[in-house]
């Protein structure tokens, strides 16, 4: 039995082509977008509301960042106490 020797080199492609897939990647990248970012907003009736709305959005995001932020802390200080050089304790 013979082995057949498969080449493992690329096929080449022409200028065309790679425009062309350039052009379909950015064409459906935009339209990825403008789904994911299109949403439709109502409007509240009370103005406090829309203003509490907003201030439990942005302290819900400072307390994920925080917490992000913790675990990174906390991850860093297992690392430097498993390594054996004595300057990272």
């Amino acid at each position: 039995m013979k082995k057949s020797i498969k080449s493992s080199s690329r096929l080449p492609v022409t200028g065309g082509v790679k425009k062309g897939f350039r052009a379909y990647a950015a064409a459906i990248l935009t339209f990825t977008l403008l789904l994911s970012l299109c949403t439709t907003a109502f409007a509240a009736d009370d103005p406090i509301a829309v203003v509490n709305n907003l201030s439990n959005f942005i302290f819900g995001l400072i307390r994920a960042i925080g917490l992000i932020l913790l675990g990174f802390g906390i991850v860093q200080i297992g690392l430097s106490l498993k390594s054996h050089d004595p300057s990272q304790r």
